[in-house]
């Protein structure tokens, strides 16, 4: 028999370990954003951003398990005449942490790489080579923005810290589904999990593999 509240409770301090590890990473305190980061530190952070999102939405499918919510009818809509008003919104806003997985992409053509080389025609005695331009080739301590992965450690602390409140949106979303709102049937992809390796070489793996095995059981056993 598993004790859910246990295993929650377990799972959820080891991300908020880990999402402070990352905040400490970027160099991010409460209430301030994120402009840019070395190269080299923003591919880091996202290889322990990605499975640690996924394991907070499976751990969010296990809170709300057994989660009853009434959704309210749909309303008619409304036509109304088109207005020439103009709505301005806030770029800085952090969005709700996505509950639904992503669905894999499968690309047939063959990612474009750049090229490492520089053609440097040049006519001797009559021209000069042509110069290299700056940030040609990518250098890890290249500054790059890092806007959007603020945006992304922030929804992911304020799902941690509000996780019930992510459990009824889930719950919703549950409700909305069975009534044949959503374009999805399974909250999680087909598969292994985003972000799942292998070979595990941070501590979010292992919580990535518990969270999405419970998960499943979870599914399996919600009554609601």
């Amino acid at each position: 028999m598993i004790n859910w509240d246990k295993a929650i409770a377990r799972n959820r301090e080891a991300l908020l370990r880990i999402v402070a590890a990352l905040f400490a990473m970027a160099g991010l305190a409460e209430g301030e954003t994120l402009a840019t980061l070395p190269r080299h530190l923003r591919n880091h952070i996202l290889r322990i951003l990605r499975p640690a999102e996924a394991a907070v939405r499976r751990l969010v499918i296990i809170a709300a398990r057994n989660l009853v919510v009434v959704v309210k009818p749909r309303r008619p809509t409304i036509t109304t005449p088109s207005s020439t008003t103009t709505t301005t919104g806030n770029p800085a806003a952090v969005p709700a942490l996505p509950l639904i997985d992503s669905l894999k992409r499968f690309e047939i053509r063959p990612r474009r790489r750049r090229a490492r080389s520089f053609p440097r025609i040049t006519f001797i005695g009559l021209t000069e080579p042509t110069p290299i331009p700056d940030n040609w080739i990518p250098s890890p301590d290249d500054e790059i923005d890092a806007a959007s992965l603020g945006r992304r450690l922030v929804a992911l602390k304020r799902a941690l810290d509000e996780i019930d409140g992510h459990a009824k949106r889930f719950a919703r979303w549950r409700a909305r589904r069975d009534l044949g709102r959503t374009g999805r049937f399974h909250p999680m992809r087909p598969g292994r999990p985003p972000g799942y390796r292998k070979r595990a070489f941070h501590e979010v793996d292992d919580v990535l593999r518990e969270c999405h095995a419970l998960a499943h059981d979870a599914q399996r056993l919600d009554t609601s």
